[in-house]
Parts: structure tokens; C-alpha cells; sequence
């Protein structure tokens, strides 16, 4: 990562590009095995302090906070989950550093050495805005709100010529999950790194700042009755109507239920609209108007099965959060992924941030893929590469977090197939995730086909597994096929993610699977993992 600060704009720059540092980084200290093949074993290097940039204080009333609420709902041991303080510990026990200083306090969540400018302290914000550059040319606001689900914001800004954005959030816990989010996933818009920072600390407009406090003001404004007359009948036509106050993120239109959602570029023109509208405009003299929600606080399945996660919740158990709870949910992930941050990095160093790729070694003779998945909890996945001939194999991860997991959960507990204890490592950095695969994620998808609605009596010739494997492994390498014949449906699940989704939109054409439902199914590798007592 580099750093930079420019005293004109006031910004620190943290970049995701660590190339740019080679003249900071000494010699490596961790094994390299299984070099020359595409996804190897790597050495990480360590860098010196030179990378720790960031002047952050550390707000131990805040962290003492959400440590009480965690405490008080999780029901597990110590070090049954791996963000555990006492399984960070073990870590980085096994993982010391020998090259970064032991005269610091250690940090509270990660137990290694804390410094003040530590660029992985997930814990406080210095402002509520967050700085983006290295955008693309001609990126929208919409496409850049795409990518945030971390709170409220409060406006949202794009320079052009100077190719950054900045997004304001209405507090520092929403800029510091979005903040933390974008450095351990490597946010990347039309395959352009971004490099993340913090914009210049502010209060928030004492007039918007009441609003938000007593009518819940969003940049969202909702307008209603539009099928009333006068009648409002398009999105274009209510598009016109809106720009004409200011810029606009995104619009939905429900013409069926005569009603809209309008989210502006912030939250002050969107007051405008809700004070004024009815009156600027005769059109809207009758229509309700007021805030909806705004789409970036929106909470994600994928955000409450992390947060599930990261209290060490069993399934039957995940009623005892509220998901409803924002504030609740922000500070679980805020922790989650700065312990994530450290598994990665106590094993890998800064290099490893935000890797999806876990490695295990000594693995039996003749296992297959099937046995592998059936011992991988955490986080679904975007492949699974055995090679057979080395006893060893490589699982990506959609999420890193899910990773760390992983790694964690496998170092601390240990990794057993067919009485072989598995060595577990980290494979070459992932990148980040594909925006198109994370879209067609988002939208549900997963490495798991279901098949229903099947007759077995009458197509019995058609689904077996012999001829499902032969028509699917055209698409690609198939992990494993289940039936379940008294419900009528089967499941094939493949070894790539990328290829199921091939694979769902073109076997929809084929006579056989006509009158089917057909859609994706769940990653049982994205199953909570057991927890250990």
C-alpha cells in the first residue's frame, strides 16, 4: 500500500497497490513450497513501519461497548470462533513477527503490537468521509453507490478531471465500515484499483443534521399517489421533473403502485424536494411525499451471515440478533474484518490483505474434491483447484473474511481428511472480485445448481447421474450431484462458480429441462461452521 498526503486537499491516500513500496520491504521470513505452478505458495514480505500512516486514536469506551454486546450473545467457548480475542492470540503466537516492535501496547481486537499509525486499526474513523481515486473516466454516482452498503450518506461527490469521488456519511461508523470494507476487498470499478482514504473531517449542516434527527431525512424521497390525477406516468417524465433540484443517484418506479423512490446526491437537495415539491410544482400539490431508506444502509444476507458468523451463532441461535439492527450488525462486520485483517497479515504480512485463496498441502492419495468441500465451512466459493499429483489443492473464497475464517478456524482446530492432518496456508494473493461476478452474487448465485419440479418415473432415463454429469461437464468441472427423489428435484454443484452460471443459462434452452424450475442453489461450503468446546 502507499501513502501520501497532500497539504492542499488536506487527504491521506491509502492506496491498494503495494508495488510501489519495494524499496520498503526486507527479506522474506515465511516458506516457499510448490513454486512454478499458477496458484503457488508465495513468500510474503514484511514491510517496516514506513507503511503504518494512519494517525488514529483509539476509542476504548466504544470498543468496551460492542465487546459487552457481543459477550452477551454469544454462547460459545473461548476459541470456538476464530475472531475470538483469545484465537487471535493463539495466532499470532504462532505467526510472531520478529520484525515489528514490542514496545507498544497490544491492539485490543488483533493482540499484536498496536501503533497509532496502523492502517489496518478498523476501530475509529478520523472523518466521516471517505476519499476515492484512481476512478475511472466517466464513472456515475449510481455506479459508484453500487459498490456501498455500509450506512447512511450523506452526499456523494465525483471530480472529474481529478479522476476521485468523495462519499460523506451522517457518522463516522458507516465511512469507517464502507472504509475498511474497500481496503480488504480491493475495491475495483471497470477493473480499476481505487485507492482509499479519508477526506477532510467535518460537522455535518446543523439544518440537515435536525432534519435527519426528527423526520429521519435520507437522500431518498418518496413520492406517492402518482397515479392520481394529475397523473405522473413515466420515470422519464419524473426524472425531468427531479433534476431540475440537483443530481440525481437513482430513481424507482412503480407504476403499478403509483409510487417512486428518488435517492439524490445528498441528503440537503433531497430536504428541498420534500419541503418544497408540492409547491414548486402543481403537478405534485397532491401527491405524499416524504424519506424513504437509503439503498447503501441497506443490510445484505451476506452482511448478517458474516455478522452471524463472526458471533459464533449456530443456526438455530442467529434469532438472538436483531438484523434489523444497523448500528448492532456495523459493529460486528467493523470487527469482523479487522480481525480478518490480522489473521491475514499475522501469517502473510501487509501483501496478504484481503486474500480469498487458502492452501492445503498433505493431503491422502486418491481424495476427491466432494471430500474436501464436505470438511470446508464459512464462505462460499469461487473455486476449488485439486492437483492430485502434488496431494494438495487451492479453495477460493468469495469473501476474504470468509478465508481468514478458515485459515483460523483450520490453524487453531486443526484439518482432518481421511485421518490425514491437512497443512494449511495461504495460496498467491486472489485479486479482488470481479465486479460482474460480484453482481451475479449479489443476485443469488453460487457454484450450486437446483433442478425442480422432476418426475423421476418418466425421466428417470434423463436424470441420473451419469447423464447429468455428461450434459453439465460440458460447462465444467462438476463436484458432486445429489437427488433427492421424494421432493423431486437434484442439485449439481461445480467446482468453479463461474461455470454454474454458464452452465444455468444455457441448460434452460435444452428439451429435457423444459417445464423445470430451474435456479441456484445453496453453497454448502457457505454453511456456519461447527463450533468447538
Amino acid at each position: 500500500m502507499s501513502a501520501t498526503f497532500t497539504d492542499k486537499d488536506n487527504l491521506f491516500i491509502a492506496g491498494n497497490n503495494t508495488s510501489d513500496l519495494s524499496s520498503s520491504i526486507s527479506s522474506p521470513v515465511y516458506e516457499t513450497s510448490l513454486n512454478g505452478t499458477n496458484n503457488e505458495i508465495i513468500t510474503f514480505p514484511i514491510l517496516d513501519q514506513q507503511y503504518r500512516f494512519f494517525d488514529q486514536n483509539n476509542d476504548s469506551n466504544n470498543q468496551n461497548d460492542v465487546n459487552n454486546q457481543i459477550d452477551n450473545n454469544v454462547m460459545s467457548s473461548s476459541i470456538s470462533s476464530p475472531y475470538s480475542n483469545a484465537s487471535l492470540h493463539m495466532l499470532s503466537t504462532q505467526t510472531t513477527n520478529p520484525m515489528l516492535p514490542m514496545n507498544h501496547e497490544p491492539n485490543p481486537i488483533t493482540m499484536q503490537p498496536f501503533m497509532a499509525n496502523d492502517p489496518l486499526n478498523f476501530t475509529n474513523a478520523p472523518s466521516r468521509t471517505v476519499y476515492l481515486g484512481n476512478i475511472p473516466q466517466g464513472l456515475t454516482i449510481k455506479e459508484l453507490l453500487d459498490h456501498v452498503r455500509s450506512g447512511v450518506v450523506e452526499s456523494v461527490k465525483i471530480l472529474p478531471t481529478k479522476l476521485c469521488a468523495f462519499i460523506s456519511f451522517i457518522d463516522e461508523r458507516g465511512a469507517l465500515l464502507f472504509h475498511s470494507d474497500a481496503i480488504l476487498k480491493r475495491l475495483n470499478i471497470r477493473g480499476k484499483d481505487i485507492k482509499i482514504g479519508w477526506g477532510k473531517s467535518n460537522h455535518i449542516d446543523s439544518i440537515v443534521a435536525a432534519r435527519i434527527t426528527n423526520d429521519g431525512a435520507t437522500r431518498n424521497v418518496y413520492i406517492g399517489q402518482l397515479n392520481d390525477d394529475p397523473t405522473i406516468t413515466t420515470e422519464q417524465e419524473l426524472e425531468k421533473d427531479m433534476q431540475k433540484f440537483g443530481e440525481i443517484d437513482c430513481i424507482k418506479f412503480l407504476s403499478n403502485k403509483g409510487i417512486a423512490f428518488v435517492h439524490f446526491a445528498s441528503i440537503s437537495v433531497a430536504i428541498y424536494v420534500v419541503q418544497n415539491l408540492s409547491k414548486l410544482n402543481e403537478k405534485y400539490k397532491n401527491k405524499r411525499i416524504f424519506y424513504g431508506k437509503d439503498r447503501c444502509a441497506f443490510i445484505t444476507k451476506t452482511q448478517q451471515h458474516n455478522a452471524a458468523q463472526f458471533l459464533g451463532l449456530q443456526p438455530n441461535m442467529a434469532k438472538l440478533v436483531k438484523f434489523t439492527d444497523h448500528e448492532f450488525i456495523s459493529n460486528a462486520l467493523l470487527q469482523q474484518s479487522a480481525a480478518a485483517a490480522a489473521i491475514a497479515t499475522s501469517a502473510g504480512g501487509p501483501n496478504n490483505l484481503g486474500n480469498r485463496t487458502i492452501y492445503l498441502g498433505n493431503l491422502p492419495k486418491g481424495v476427491k474434491i466432494e471430500e474436501i468441500c464436505n470438511v470446508v465451512r464459512g464462505g462460499l466459493l469461487q473455486n476449488i483447484k485439486l492437483l492430485s499429483d502434488r496431494f494438495a489443492c487451492f479453495i477460493t473464497f468469495i469473501d476474504p473474511t470468509a478465508a481468514a475464517q478458515f485459515y483460523a478456524m483450520s490453524s487453531l482446530h486443526g484439518l482432518t481428511i481421511q485421518k490425514n492432518r491437512c497443512k494449511v496456508g495461504w495460496g498467491k494473493h486472489s485479486g479482488p472480485l470481479s465486479n460482474a461476478l460480484a453482481l451475479a452474487i449479489s443476485n443469488g448465485a453460487s457454484r450450486n445448481i437446483y433442478i425442480g419440479n422432476v418426475d423421476f418415473e418418466k425421466k428417470n432415463e434423463y436424470f441420473n447421474e451419469e447423464h447429468l454429469r455428461e450434459i453439465f461437464e460440458e460447462f465444467g468441472e462438476v463436484e458432486q450431484i445429489n437427488f433427492l427423489r421424494e421432493k423431486g428435484c437434484c442439485f449439481v454443484n461445480f467446482t468453479n462458480i463461474n461455470h454454474a452460471i454458464l452452465a444455468l443459462d444455457k441448460i434452460k434452452s435444452l428439451p429435457e429441462f423444459e417445464d423445470l424450475k430451474i435456479n441456484f442453489g445453496k453453497d454448502r461450503c457457505g454453511n456456519i461452521p461447527h463450533q468447538t468446546r
